[in-house]
């Protein structure tokens, strides 16, 4: 067992050097160096702090060497160590493409960057990161999986609760700023605020992607303010119609329809009110924008809420285009039409989706049930959905890898995706691990620090460009 959690480390730590030079070698600033440095192995040339290029390529180059050395004596551990063929598998194809991004290395560097070869070298060292990634997570599959899950199949709501004996406080006892504070806190929390920083943050970061320092204050306040407002008028709706499922589940019963605190007419008129606010603010954009927006109301309000969360395993990765749009959205507030960056970086945002919610999965599994809803740790069982957040959290690497690739983001955006996603893959390895609430809900954290302080890297490097 010593054995292969040190497997499990090294495999880990190599994962995240490659990936700390996939990342790294996407930036605009490894595509300097490569210019100021045409030989190989060695760069020529003195390093001074005025031309930091020759050092940036030889600090690249140093790190590929190491990192090739970790991956080296982790492919050979886990040849000894590793019980799953495929794990070996993954294993040997990886060490087996790494020589061969040397090679394509080589050839950028003493090509001048020329052709088609800059997009193969990064090509093959995601290939390399995948497949390590991969190894990552038939290996922890192995190493903490349990056999013993039984899936459920009868996935029937659970009988609804009685109402509660309990009597409200009168209204009639509260002082009339108790009633007021009250009224207006319900119809906060029928709005999902807790959803609002980091969607905006996504609309943001798609602004910034798309203007750069060019971004005007007029742009961002009616692309914020129409993104506030429909994500409000998407959670009323959703109040509204999980409001008998609501009352099933801990974890909801205590929101405002589900207490009976807002009538459902009442609650309906706002959403709409809400939702005719924003589509005006994204009107004053452009007509794109207020597309877009209707489009993010009505597939979390109905296609997400409606038809896939109860019905498929697969909402929550479908259902991750609803946290996708904000970006889109961004990005056409700019320039009014969809361009390769923002839906680069709605993709990142749509593969973080399942990594980051079937934590919560895990952590509310028995809510779930209840509630009837099919998520992956009740169907598939808590070690399949374990597997597929490492899944997703590689997937979600490589996707910010790409969008490095597409834009001029650099040393900032790169450092930071390299230093947030290994705390990220450190808290799904523990959460492997521990197999607890706690270590879901610690996971969940992780991949909400990840997300927030990459769409901030993007936010300053964008507009620091």
């Amino acid at each position: 067992m010593a054995e292969s959690r040190t497997f499990t480390g090294l495999l880990a730590a190599t994962a995240v050097g490659v990936y700390l030079l996939v990342i790294a070698g996407a930036t605009a600033a490894i595509t300097d160096a490569v210019a100021a440095c045409s030989s190989w192995p060695l760069c020529q040339g003195p390093v001074t702090l005025a031309e930091p290029d020759l050092l940036i390529a030889r600090g690249h180059r140093l790190t590929a060497a190491a990192v090739g050395l970790l991956a080296v004596g982790t492919v050979a551990v886990g040849l000894r160590t590793a019980m799953r063929r495929r794990v070996k598998a993954a294993l040997l194809v990886g060490i087996a493409l790494y020589p061969v991004q040397i090679a394509l290395g080589a050839f950028v560097a003493t090509s001048g960057a020329a052709g088609s070869l800059p997009g193969a070298h990064l090509g093959v060292g995601m290939g390399i990161f995948v497949a390590f990634i991969a190894a990552l997570a038939w290996h922890l599959e192995a190493e903490t999986g349990s056999d013993d899950e039984t899936p459920v199949e009868d996935l029937s709501p659970a009988p609804m609760p009685e109402e509660s004996e309990d009597s409200p406080t009168p209204s009639a006892a509260l002082s009339t700023k108790q009633r007021v504070l009250g009224t207006v806190n319900a119809y906060f929390r029928l709005m999902k605020p807790r959803l609002m920083w980091l969607l905006c943050l996504v609309a943001a970061a798609g602004m910034a992607l798309a203007a750069g320092p060019d971004l005007t204050t007029w742009t961002v306040l009616l692309t914020l303010g129409g993104g506030v407002l429909s994500i409000g008028s998407s959670g009323t709706f959703n109040h509204v119609l999980e409001r008998d499922i609501d009352k099933r589940m801990d974890r909801t019963s205590d929101r405002p329809i589900a207490t009976h605190t807002i009538p459902v007419r009442n609650a309906m008129a706002f959403g709409l009110a809400l939702a005719a606010a924003s589509l005006y603010l994204f009107w004053q954009i452009n007509v794109l924008a207020a597309a877009l927006g209707l489009t993010a109301i009505l597939f979390y309000s109905v296609v997400y809420t409606l038809v896939l969360k109860p019905n498929t395993v697969q909402n929550t990765v479908i259902g991750g285009a609803a946290g996708a749009l904000p970006a889109l959205i961004g990005w056409v507030a700019v320039t009014g039409s969809l361009g390769l960056p923002g839906i680069a970086l709605a993709t990142v945002i749509f593969l973080w989706t399942p990594a980051h919610f079937y934590n919560l999965a895990l952590a509310y599994k028995d809510d779930y049930e209840k509630g009837g809803f099919p998520m992956m740790p009740v169907v598939r069982g808590e070690t399949e959905t374990r597997k597929h957040i490492v899944y997703y959290l590689g997937a979600t690497l490589v996707g910010s890898g790409v969008l490095a690739a597409l834009t001029s983001l650099g040393w900032l955006y790169a450092v930071t995706s390299a230093a947030v996603g290994a705390v990220f893959l450190w808290a799904v390895i523990r959460l492997h691990r521990e197999q607890t609430e706690a270590a879901a809900f610690r996971a969940f954290h992780a991949s909400n620090a990840y997300l927030g302080l990459l769409l901030v890297a993007i936010v300053v490097d964008a507009l620091a460009i």
